[in-house]
């Protein structure tokens, strides 16, 4: 009998989230696929990662972001205050109309520092 299968059933993976060091202070985090309930520890993870080294520019590269729910605003806002507090804060590239709709909706959108192009977002870009 094969043990390794029973009682397991592979789901697909709904959310990868990517996270490289820019410099000494800041972190680029690239989730890609849907951001809620089920997925959002895989993001809070790597963010709280960053910020426990130092690292309080945090710029979450949105683009391959399909869908973000409260659960998932919630994780960014905790990082956003996070980071703030540390004299840092929460860059967010690239939203798509659906994710951007959160945001707006929220209001969220006033809170993060939102851009179009991950060249404005990254240190020393201006």
């Amino acid at each position: 009998m094969d043990r390794q299968h029973i009682g397991s059933a592979q789901q697909p993976e709904r959310l990868r989230v990517e996270a490289r060091a820019v410099d000494g202070e800041a972190e680029l985090l690239v989730p890609v696929g849907e951001l809620d309930h089920h997925t959002a520890e895989l993001l809070r993870v790597p963010l709280d990662a960053a910020l426990d080294a130092g690292r309080v520019r945090l710029v979450v590269d949105c683009a391959g972001l399909g869908f973000c729910d409260s659960t998932g605003l919630n994780v960014l806002l905790s990082a956003r205050l996070r980071a703030e507090a540390a004299g840092g804060g929460v860059h967010l590239v690239a939203m798509r109309p659906a994710v951007a709709r959160v945001f707006r909706i929220t209001g969220a959108e006033a809170v993060f520092t939102v851009h179009d192009t991950l060249a404005t977002a990254l240190p020393g870009s201006g």
